[in-house]
Parts: structure tokens; C-alpha cells; sequence
């Protein structure tokens, strides 16, 4: 495959490495990132780099969203300052990755996130099959929601705050809605001014846990991330997996105005939505089941309670 030119298109382009002879595959992810995104470089000692890449050019923020195995991605300020001012959300979409800027290191989960200052290298050691939600914006108009902004660079914010979920759930959606280079201009300015409005929101969110909230927290979202799959899992299994009673783990969803099961539906409503189209050879039965649900009939009731359409006509339409 040869890429384009460096002016990235406002339709959504798609990337696999498995178009390339395998011994190029490296050097032609490392030829995309470094288009994508000045200063980036990759390094992995996969010996099959198998990896896609989204791309989306959405008024002033570039959009990706990359899949690959373990590897190290690299940023080099001083080349990343030829784009100009910005700031680089990295969010957590699957798997987990160590984040490094400076003296800030954290490993991000599911629906954590950092944004990272252009200012500075950092490195992302990816963990796993990966799957990441990236966008650069100028840093500026963030600036204008967040007046405090440099001390928020660098920093993990934990996806399990409602408005970091909010955030999440929105760029998930502006993907499955698939391109929208023909849209309005208009329309494309409010999504850039609701991302922007979301993103301020999930930065300065006032809610907290304590420390013991935080780390139980944690560990159940991993868990939960873990076990997706297995449809015994509920309430019960996640007090028993963590050595707590279930009176615990209703507390701490409750925190986050969520139910322990209302979560885990969600999550695995979400991983189907994202197998739907990544994988169009499985059937729709054989998602439901690897997502975790033992009755297709549900999964199919559940899935249109949340998309506003049957799991079938949800593939046809992405």
C-alpha cells in the first residue's frame, strides 16, 4: 500500500499492515505514523507487526484510532513543534499501555486517559493487542475551557468518572457514525465544540474517590475487561474474585451512578458494536456468545435497547 500525501483527507482512511509484505511492515507503520503525526516513531520486536490504522482529518482535530500487537511508540518534541501548538489525547480504548512524559508515568486501562503535552517527548509502551482513541487539537482552544491547563498535562484521568465515560462513549460514537466529509460545516464545528466542552468536563470533573475506592476500582474494571466474555460474570463473581462482599461492589458503582450489571452489559454491548464491523466473516450469534451472552435473542432486545437498531442492520449501516 502506498500512502498518500501528507495533507490527510477529511474522508475516514484505513490502513493494515497486512497489505504490506511482512518483512516492510514495520517500516511502513513507521512511515504512516510519522505523516500522521510529526516526530512519531515505532519500535516492536513482533515478529508479525499485524496493525490497523483509522485516520480522520474532523475540522481542526486529527483523528485516529490505532490496533496493534506490543510495541513502543515514540514522540520527539522538537519535530512534533513543526505542527504548532497541541496538545495529544490518548485514550484507553482495549488492552493497556504505559504512558511516559517526563517525570509522569502511569498505565492507562480502559477509558483512562492523558493528554499529552507537544512540548515534551513521551513514549507509549503498548501492552497486548491495543486498541487506542487519539486526537491532537490545538492547544489553545482547550486552553480557553481549561485556564489551568499545564498542570493538567501529563496526568492519568481515570475513566471511571461519568464524564470520562461521557467522553468515551462520544468519540466511540463519532467513529461508528462513520465518514461525514459531506457534512455540514456547521455540524462539524458543534461535534469540534462538544468535544472540546467534553473533554474540559472530564478534566476538571470535582468528583473523587478515596484511595481504597480508587484501587478496588481499578481492579474491577480490569477484572471486568478480563472476563467480558464469561457470562457468569456479575456481582457476585467480582466480590469473590476481589475478596469483598457485594455490598462493596455495589458501593463503589454507586459512586459513579452506575449498577455493577448495568456496567457490564454496557461494556459487552460495546465490545459486540466494535466486533459487528471489525469482524464481518463472524456472525452475529457467534459476537453475541464471545461477548458473553449465552441467549442471541437478548443480546439482539439488548443491543437495539442501545443502538436503536437490531445488531444485523447495525453492521449494514457501518
Amino acid at each position: 500500500m502506498v500512502i498518500g500525501t501528507l495533507a490527510m483527507s477529511e474522508h475516514i482512511e484505513h490502513f493494515a499492515t497486512a497489505d504490506v509484505d511482512q518483512h516492510e511492515r514495520l517500516d511502513f507503520w513507521n512511515r504512516l505514523a510519522s505523516e500522521t503525526f510529526n516526530g512519531l516513531s515505532i519500535d516492536s520486536s513482533q515478529e508479525t507487526f499485524n496493525a490497523e490504522l483509522w485516520r480522520w482529518k474532523l475540522g481542526d482535530l486529527t483523528m485516529t484510532r490505532p490496533r496493534s500487537p506490543n510495541a513502543s511508540v515514540h514522540r520527539n518534541a522538537d519535530i512534533a513543534r513543526q505542527s504548532g501548538e497541541n496538545v495529544i489525547l490518548h485514550m484507553q480504548h482495549a488492552g493497556s499501555c504505559l504512558h511516559t512524559q517526563g517525570r509522569e508515568v502511569h498505565t492507562l486501562r480502559a477509558g483512562d486517559f492523558v493528554l499529552a503535552d507537544s512540548n515534551k517527548d513521551y513514549r507509549v509502551d503498548l501492552h497486548g493487542v491495543n486498541d487506542m482513541l487519539v486526537v491532537e487539537m490545538p492547544r489553545a482552544k482547550l486552553a480557553e475551557r481549561i485556564p489551568q491547563l499545564q498542570n493538567n498535562l501529563s496526568k492519568r484521568i481515570r475513566g471511571e468518572s461519568p464524564s470520562s465515560r461521557l467522553l468515551h462513549d462520544f468519540l466511540l460514537s463519532l467513529w461508528r457514525q462513520g465518514d461525514q466529509s459531506g457534512a455540514d460545516p456547521h455540524w462539524l464545528k458543534g461535534v469540534s465544540g462538544v468535544f472540546f466542552d467534553l473533554l474540559s468536563m472530564a478534566v476538571s470533573d470535582t468528583h473523587e474517590f478515596g484511595a481504597g475506592d480508587h484501587k478496588i476500582m481499578n481492579k474491577m474494571m480490569a477484572l471486568i475487561e478480563t472476563r467480558i466474555c464469561d457470562p457468569d460474570l456479575r456481582t457476585s463473581m467480582l466480590a469473590d474474585e476481589l475478596g469483598v462482599s457485594i455490598r462493596t461492589v455495589q458501593s463503589a458503582f454507586a459512586a459513579i451512578g452506575e449498577t455493577p450489571s448495568a456496567y457490564i452489559l454496557d461494556r459487552r454491548l460495546t465490545r459486540a458494536a466494535d466486533r459487528l464491523v471489525a469482524a464481518p466473516q463472524l456472525s452475529v450469534t457467534g459476537i453475541a456468545y464471545e461477548v458473553g451472552f449465552n441467549d442471541c435473542s437478548y443480546f439482539t432486545r439488548c443491543f437495539k435497547q442501545k443502538y436503536g437498531v437490531s445488531p444485523t442492520a447495525y453492521r449494514a449501516k457501518h
